[in-house]
């Protein structure tokens, strides 16, 4: 097993663990690995719209070495839905589109759709009528799932909660995802851990060490499954997390994809 530098000040009980800013440590390179990897935030820098990201031109690029290292075995693993996934990457991949309630298990294979809850449209209905869509607070509607974004205005992050909370209170077949400066609505039952763990039962993912990336609260899932399976988690930026190890940004995630296209073994 080789290694790249990475920031980790995750587990106190670790060998190298500091308290302070961030120490040096190794990031594993497994030996027949399978990645799986978060958008926004990891793959690209987060910005105000859900449209307004930017792809670093070699990222695609980046994909493809390190999914061909790893025996095709590496994921995009998003609250997007996997055709804005395509769009951006320009690049076919395994995905989990919208935390797990859509799934494509290879590279041009077929999309497969979890049909929405009926809850979905009472919910569209209720947020249609809210006067708080105003100003930086924008609506995503996902189909089977429905977001609202506050990054262009943080100020009302606790407005936007409690109104998410009120909308949903009576609907139980509906779960709420708090993500950075957003809020999801979605089916019970779909998380990057499921979608994780249900990769992981079918070529080539089978077999293989999960290394699951992703800066978000909604990527803790997907951390634990990989964890659990015998791989480990690796946390973008700042906050708390169960990720074993920690790398400060988006840049700091395309070295490592580059370190492990050219350890990796197949």
């Amino acid at each position: 097993m080789t290694g790249v530098s990475a920031w980790s000040r995750n587990d106190p009980t670790r060998a190298g663990y500091r308290h302070g800013p961030c120490l040096v440590t190794a990031l594993p390179i497994p030996e027949r690995a399978a990645l799986f990897l978060d958008f926004d935030g990891t793959l690209v820098d987060i910005a105000d719209r859900p449209d307004g990201v930017s792809v670093a031109p070699g990222l695609p690029d980046l994909i493809r070495a390190a999914s061909s290292a790893a025996g095709g075995a590496l994921a995009v693993v998003s609250g997007r839905k996997i055709m804005e996934i395509d769009d951006f990457l320009a690049l076919p991949v395994a995905a989990a589109g919208m935390h797990g309630l859509e799934r494509r298990s290879a590279p041009g294979a077929d999309i497969e759709f979890a049909p929405p809850p009926d809850a979905i449209d009472e919910l569209r209905q209720r947020l249609s009528a809210w006067d708080g869509l105003t100003g930086g607070v924008t609506m995503e509607d996902k189909g089977a799932g429905l977001a609202i974004h506050y990054r262009a205005d943080p100020a009302r992050e606790t407005e936007v909660k409690t109104a998410m909370a009120g909308f949903t209170a009576d609907l139980p077949d509906l779960h709420l995802i708090h993500g950075k400066m957003v809020v999801e609505a979605k089916g019970t039952g779909f998380d990057k851990g499921a979608a994780v763990d249900a990769f992981l039962t079918h070529p080539p993912f089978v077999d293989r060490t999960p290394i699951f990336i992703g800066d978000d609260t909604t990527d803790e899932d997907g951390m634990r499954a990989a964890q659990s399976a015998g791989g480990f988690g690796v946390k973008v930026g700042d906050g708390p997390s169960c990720a074993f190890h920690r790398v400060p940004d988006v840049a700091a995630v395309h070295a490592y994809l580059d370190a492990f296209s050219k350890g990796a073994r197949p």
